[in-house]
């Protein structure tokens, strides 16, 4: 309420001054405007942007004497509230070690999960989450849980050998997802994106585990070469896109090719700011007063060098024109 009222006082104060500035200038009219006694029309709005600028500027410069200063660090503290968790099902079984997945189909399906992982990173606000990480074989473990991180994320992904924690056996996807699912059962109402990360090669037809509330958004993200398959115990293995679109539309989620190309910006917009978008894009006191004090201090510093240059189209003295005739006529004579 203080810069509000400070605000008030200055554009009243303001409006005083300009009150009074305006009642000498019509005096002085015709020395400042000449025989017509009258500026160009949009003088007439100068008092209001000066009244208006001032305003702005005192607002701005109050608020951000009243604010506490930002501590800018890497790591802010988010409220409990505001806080999102991203849950990782990793497939950890040997089949993710065939090489055949990423653009030039040189990297192994593990590799080319890290990557789609490094890019998620990069282009989301990791301050805002809470990353946990299950990994899944022939049944379902969870590496870490509720961690802001990102070494410990990223080390889990640079082929850490989470298979050798399992026997041998199928991959059972639906195991992670119940323990997706038991891990996001406490949590906020819509706060949690499940993203499973996969080559799909072995994916029951039943069994689907129900999500929480908590989870809002689940993305199923297919590693490995859709065509070519590589032999594995026995069997030929490829990425299988129907039954990872399957398992996407029976999640209420979606399906997204993660071997040629990474996880689309509009997917991202809709996973990591599903829950109303980064806390760090939402303006506050402090950015609205930075902007009345910027834009405030703008249009007062530029009012002058615009009332000079085009305050009025009469000039005083000799015109240009008349001058250089008087000059030929001296010549001549």
């Amino acid at each position: 309420m203080v810069a509000e009222l400070v605000a008030c006082m200055t554009m009243l104060l303001v409006g005083v001054a300009e009150a009074i500035h305006a009642r000498r200038c019509r005096r002085l009219a015709p020395l400042a405007f000449g025989p017509r006694r009258r500026p160009a029309a949009w003088v007439y709005s100068a008092p209001l942007f000066r009244v208006l600028a001032l305003g702005a500027l005192a607002w701005g410069l109050v608020s951000l004497l009243q604010l506490p200063p930002r501590v800018h660090q890497l790591l802010q503290q988010i409220p409990e509230s505001e806080t999102k968790h991203l849950v990782l099902v990793l497939d950890v079984s040997p089949s993710m070690r065939l090489q055949d997945a990423g653009p030039d189909k040189q990297k192994s399906r593990r590799q080319r999960a890290r990557d789609l992982m490094e890019s998620l990173f990069e282009r989301v606000a990791l301050p805002e989450y809470k990353v946990s990480v299950i990994a899944v074989y022939n049944g379902a473990k969870p590496v870490v849980e509720d961690t802001r991180d990102i070494e410990v994320i990223r080390n889990i992904l640079d082929d850490l050998p989470l298979e050798y924690a399992f026997p041998s056996g199928k991959t059972d996807l639906f195991s992670g997802l119940e323990q997706a699912a038991r891990v996001a059962r406490p949590w906020r109402p819509g706060s949690t994106t499940v993203l499973v990360i996969s080559d799909g090669d072995t994916v029951p037809a039943t069994g689907m585990p129900q999500m929480p509330a908590a989870v809002g958004d689940v993305l199923v993200v297919g590693v490995g070469d859709p065509i070519a398959g590589k032999f594995i115990d026995g069997r030929q293995s490829r990425q299988d896109t129907s039954t990872l679109r399957q398992l996407a539309q029976r999640l209420r989620g979606v399906y997204h090719n993660g071997n040629a190309k990474q996880i689309g910006s509009s997917l991202l917009e809709r996973f990591a700011g599903g829950s109303g978008g980064s806390s760090n894009d939402k303006l506050t006191r402090r950015e609205y007063a930075i902007a009345a004090v910027a834009s405030g201090g703008s249009v007062y510093a530029l009012l002058p060098l615009l009332l000079q240059l085009l305050g009025t189209r009469w000039r005083p003295g000799v015109p240009r024109r008349q001058k250089l005739q008087r000059e030929r006529e001296q010549r001549v004579n």
